[in-house]
């Protein structure tokens, strides 16, 4: 695969993120962050599993230590996501988007504790000019920060570690449909372990939340997570990064088209910032080659 055309798998996997969003947050009002994050995973796993099992039978057996690697990828993957689910119920959407988006600007740094290396310098601005996008895409001001904003944050961190990591991964084992059904166990495990202990678990709720759990499950989760995994193969971390962040461009779409939220001007701004570094990610790298 070419590095365009791995780019393009990651926006892909962004704008499902992106249009997700709308289930995320309507599912809440049936059922809890643990039950519906661990529902979501249990359906992505047999969903692509057969091609990981075709993927392991053309290649050789992973490294013990890379399946330690595979197991705090998946660790890094579940707190991510259930700190963003739990968080977003406690804060505004304006804070939720903005504080989420600053994983873009720790990958960098997470890449390079992994690799030992530094990323190509246009990754610094083109993660800052992402930062300011999802700040102005979220409207440009936030209220006082709040448990939900603190959640979110921390989940950010490991969202950043998670992204190294796979990228990290992807580079030792060339696995990347072994790794995503890997990261959606350990994610089903954990979620449906802790929902019983905190959350009610009702039939009738479940399937209030049916289309929703359906959605992000087969679609954000089989799909998208793994797109993410095939086109870190051959995308740096920090890269990719910045191109995930597009994300944010399309939840505000897909907000404006199901949920009748509208831009502001600010708004508007944000994503042409937000889509001018995902164009210097992928364009400046190659000035001067022939």
């Amino acid at each position: 695969m070419t590095r365009s055309l791995a780019n393009l798998t990651l926006l892909f996997a962004a704008f499902i993120w992106g249009t997700a969003f709308v289930a995320q947050a309507t599912a809440m009002q049936d059922i809890g962050p643990f039950l519906f994050t661990g529902l979501r995973f249990m359906l992505a796993v047999p969903a692509i599993l057969p091609f990981a099992i075709r993927e392991a039978r053309r290649n050789p057996p992973i490294e013990r230590r890379n399946r330690r690697l595979i197991v705090l990828n998946g660790a890094a993957f579940f707190l991510g996501t259930i700190l963003q689910q739990i968080g977003i119920q406690f804060t505004s959407v304006t804070n939720a988007g903005f504080l989420t988006g600053i994983y873009v600007v720790l990958v960098p740094f997470a890449a390079w504790a992994l690799f030992r290396s530094m990323p190509h310098r246009i990754v610094w601005p083109a993660a800052a000019i992402s930062l300011v996008g999802t700040f102005l895409l979220s409207g440009g001001g936030l209220v006082p920060l709040g448990l939900g904003d603190v959640l979110i944050l921390a989940g950010s961190l490991f969202w950043a570690a998670q992204v190294a990591l796979l990228g990290l991964l992807m580079a030792r084992t060339g696995r990347p449909v072994t790794v995503a059904v890997a990261q959606f166990a350990i994610g089903a495990v954990l979620s449906l372990a802790i929902a019983p202990l905190v959350e009610p678990i009702a039939i009738d709720r479940i399937a209030a939340a049916g289309v929703e759990i359906l959605y992000a499950g087969l679609l954000s989760g089989g799909i998208a997570y793994t797109l993410q995994a095939i086109g870190q193969r051959w995308t740096p971390p920090a890269d990719a990064a910045v191109i995930l962040s597009s994300e944010a461009v399309f939840a505000a779409v897909a907000g404006a088209l199901i949920m009748g939220d509208r831009l502001t001007a600010a708004g508007l701004v944000g994503a042409g910032l937000i889509l001018a570094a995902i164009l210097l990610v992928q364009l400046w790298p190659g000035r001067g080659r022939s």
